[in-house]
């Protein structure tokens, strides 16, 4: 069984920075596309970044040059650096995973919540 496990998430203060992990776990297969989204309460998800398997990455607008995702195939894990980070940045972030075995399949964690004080 496919699980996706996402850490890094905590309390910081307005301009520091957190690593986000996302771990996948269960699979044969690899990962094709990996995507960060975030959800405040309130408001509906959206989108972080994302990035393929093979580095090309996009970002939404609010968090261009603050925001690093990455992506480390063999260990099948995802990652967000987040520096900069203001209030409006606290939500739940949540990892979305396309991983290829013989079929595509799209996959979800649980999210990690990120809380940034003022």
């Amino acid at each position: 069984q496919v699980q996706l496990v996402e850490s890094g998430g905590g309390l910081v203060q307005a301009g520091g920075s957190l690593r986000l992990s996302c771990v996948v776990s269960g699979s044969s297969g690899s990962i094709t596309t990996a995507g960060w989204y975030r959800q405040a309460p309130g408001k509906q998800r959206e989108l972080v970044a994302t990035i393929t398997s093979g580095g090309s990455t996009n970002y939404a607008d609010a968090v261009k040059g603050r925001f690093t995702i990455s992506i480390d195939n063999p260990k099948n894990t995802v990652y967000l650096q987040m520096n900069s980070l203001q209030p409006e940045d606290t939500a739940l972030y949540l990892c979305d995973t396309k991983i290829y075995y013989r079929v595509i399949r799209n996959y979800w964690g649980q999210g990690t919540q990120v809380t940034v004080s003022s």
